[in-house]
C-alpha cells in the first residue's frame, strides 16, 4: 500500500514538473532558466507550479480508471504539496 502511495505521488510530481516545463516552453519567449529567474523575481513562481498542476488531474483520472486508487492518493498529496508551495511562495 505505501509502495502505491509512493509511486503515485512520484508521478504527481513528475507530472506536475512536466506541467511547468510545457507551460513555460509553449508560452514565453524566453528559455527555462531565465523565465524561473523572472518569475522568482516577480512574485509569480506559484502560479507556475500551480499551472503545472493541471496534469496531475489527467493522472488522477488515469489511475482512478484502472482502479489503481492508492496511486491516485499519492497523486492527491503531489498536489496538495504543489499547493503548500504556491501558499508559501505567495505570503513570503
Amino acid at each position: 500500500m505505501k509502495k502505491e502511495i509512493l509511486i503515485g505521488f512520484l508521478v504527481g510530481l513528475a507530472a506536475n514538473l512536466a506541467g511547468s516545463y510545457l507551460y513555460i516552453y509553449f508560452f514565453s519567449d524566453y528559455s527555462l532558466e531565465y523565465t524561473i529567474e523572472v518569475a522568482l523575481e516577480q512574485d509569480i513562481f506559484g502560479s507556475l507550479i500551480a499551472l503545472g498542476a493541471v496534469l496531475n488531474l489527467i493522472v488522477f483520472f488515469i489511475f482512478l480508471k484502472k482502479k489503481q486508487f492508492y496511486r491516485a492518493r499519492g497523486v492527491v498529496l503531489a498536489t496538495v504539496l504543489a499547493a503548500i508551495i504556491v501558499l508559501i511562495s505567495k505570503f513570503y
